[in-house]
């Protein structure tokens, strides 16, 4: 047998540890992204006339709307209110996490393998 493993795996054992460490590194993005999903965010629009509460799933639990936000002649404004704090929720659930995953990978940009 050839110094440094087996024929055709070069580095032999440093495969092998480098397998172990991407192994333990998708079962910590898979635990990550479970908690990530039961996570909530709130945001709020229009100086607080308008709260919504999401998950990590994207998915919203809650919307609140102040009564005073309810104009029967301006119901464009409360849509973009209700638009706007369901989008700045979405983006802290985002943003994140971003940040866990740059924790966990030391900021190295995988680009997509998990």
């Amino acid at each position: 047998m050839a110094k440094g493993g087996f024929r055709g795996m070069p580095g032999g054992m440093n495969q092998m540890a480098m397998m172990k460490q991407a192994q333990k590194m998708q079962q910590q993005m898979l635990q990550m992204q479970e908690e990530m999903e039961k996570k909530t965010y709130t945001a709020t629009a229009g100086g607080g006339m308008v709260s919504a509460e999401v998950n990590g799933k994207h998915e919203v639990l809650n919307l609140q709307i102040n009564p005073e936000a309810v104009d029967p002649d301006d119901v464009e404004m409360l849509q973009d209110m209700i638009i706007a704090a369901v989008n700045e929720a979405f983006r802290s659930a985002d943003a994140d996490a971003s940040n866990n995953m740059a924790k966990l990978t030391g900021g190295l940009n995988l680009g997509g393998l998990f």
